[in-house]
C-alpha cells in the first residue's frame, strides 16, 4: 500500500514538473524571426505551429500544438494577418490568433476628394480586395444599395481594414457615418435656409469644403452663398469651375474655362450644382447648415490662404486692385 501512494505521489510530483515546465516554456521569450505571418481561412493550429517552425520563431512544432491544447486553444485559430511583438513568448502569440488581434491597415479619405479621388485611393491601398474595379457608378451605387450620386456621399475620416477586406466595406461604412452626420445636423439647422433638403446641405457644405481649409472662414463663406441664393445670384465659385473640368484642369484656371459648359459650372448656371463636387467634413456641413449672419456678396482670396469679403461690387472691384489679382489668369473673384 505505501509503495502504492508512492507511485501515486511520484506521478503527481512529474505531473507538477511538467506543467510548471510548460509554462516556463510558456512564458520564455522566442527565437527573433519573422514577426508577421498570413494565415489563410482553414489555417489550424498544426499548420501553424509548422510555419512558426520554419521561420525559426520556436524550436518544436509538436510542444507548441500541446501547449495550445493544454490552454484549451487547440482549435482556436482566426485566419487573418498577424504581426507579433518582439520579443513574444508562446503563450502571447496564441492568446492574439485565438482573439483575432490581427493586424489593421489604415485608409484615409481626406475632405474635398472626388469620388474619383476616392476610388484611386481604395486601389492604392494595401490588402484591400478591390471588388468595384471596373465597376460603373451605377453598379457601384448597387453594390452599396444607395441611390443619388456617389460624389460627396461619403464621410472623410480614416478607416481601419483587415486583410483581404473588400473596398466597398469601407465605402459603406463611410456612408454610414455621413448619412447618420446629415440626418443629425438637418434637424438642427438654422432656420429659413435657401436650402430644402438634405441633399441640398450636402452640395452646399461642399462648396464650402472647396472654398476655404481657413476654419474661421467657412461659416462666413457660407454666409455668402446663402446671401446670394436668396438673391437669386449665381454662385460664381471657382471649385465648380475646376470640378467641371475635370482632367482637363492644368492648375490654373483661365476666363475660357469659365465659359466651359458643364451643368456644375456656377458661372453659367443658378443655384447649386446638380451633385456635391467632393467630400465633406463635419465643420463644414455644420457651417452650411449654420452660416454667419453677414452683408457680404463676394470674397476674394488674398494668395495668403485667406480672403476678404466684401458687401458691394465697388468694395470687391477695390480689393481686386489691393491684392493685384488677375482676373484674366486665376479668377478669384466670387
Amino acid at each position: 500500500m505505501r509503495s502504492f501512494f508512492r507511485g501515486i505521489l511520484g506521478i503527481l510530483v512529474l505531473g507538477g514538473i511538467c506543467v510548471g515546465g510548460w509554462f516556463f516554456l510558456a512564458d520564455r521569450p522566442l527565437h527573433p524571426g519573422s514577426r508577421t505571418f498570413h494565415l489563410p481561412a482553414g489555417t489550424t493550429m498544426r499548420a501553424f505551429a509548422v510555419m512558426l517552425k520554419q521561420h525559426h520563431v520556436i524550436d518544436s512544432a509538436d510542444s507548441f500544438v500541446a501547449l495550445a491544447e493544454l490552454m484549451g486553444e487547440g482549435q482556436a485559430l482566426k485566419s487573418g494577418v498577424y504581426r507579433f511583438p518582439d520579443p513574444a513568448t508562446p503563450v502571447r502569440i496564441l492568446h492574439m490568433v485565438a482573439s483575432g488581434q490581427v493586424v489593421e491597415y489604415p485608409l484615409t479619405l481626406v475632405p474635398g476628394w472626388t469620388f474619383r479621388q476616392v476610388r484611386q485611393a481604395l486601389v492604392q491601398a494595401p490588402h484591400l480586395q478591390d471588388n468595384i474595379k471596373g465597376l460603373s457608378h451605377t453598379a457601384v451605387r448597387a453594390a452599396l444599395h444607395m441611390q443619388g450620386s456617389l460624389e460627396g456621399a461619403f464621410f472623410p475620416d480614416t478607416y481601419y481594414y483587415t486583410y483581404d477586406a473588400p473596398a466597398t466595406s469601407i465605402l459603406a461604412r463611410a456612408r454610414k457615418r455621413l448619412q447618420a452626420l446629415l440626418r443629425k445636423d438637418w434637424r438642427r439647422r438654422a432656420p429659413h435656409l435657401p436650402i430644402h433638403t438634405p441633399e441640398q446641405a450636402l452640395i452646399l457644405a461642399s462648396l464650402v469644403e472647396k472654398e476655404t481649409a481657413k476654419a474661421g472662414e467657412r461659416r462666413k463663406i457660407a454666409g455668402v452663398f446663402v446671401n446670394r441664393l436668396r438673391l437669386g445670384m449665381r454662385l460664381e465659385t471657382d471649385p465648380t469651375v475646376i470640378f467641371s473640368l475635370g482632367k482637363r484642369y492644368r492648375g490654373v484656371l483661365t476666363s475660357a474655362d469659365l465659359a466651359f459648359r458643364s451643368p456644375y459650372n456656377t458661372y453659367l448656371h443658378y443655384g447649386l450644382p446638380p451633385t456635391p463636387i467632393g467630400l465633406c467634413s463635419a465643420r463644414a456641413l455644420h457651417a452650411a447648415l449654420h452660416p454667419d449672419k453677414t452683408r457680404a456678396l463676394y470674397f476674394v482670396a488674398t494668395g495668403r490662404g485667406g480672403h476678404v469679403f466684401s458687401d458691394t461690387l465697388q468694395a470687391q472691384d477695390q480689393e481686386i486692385r489691393k491684392y493685384e489679382i488677375d482676373t484674366t489668369r486665376r479668377p478669384q473673384v466670387h
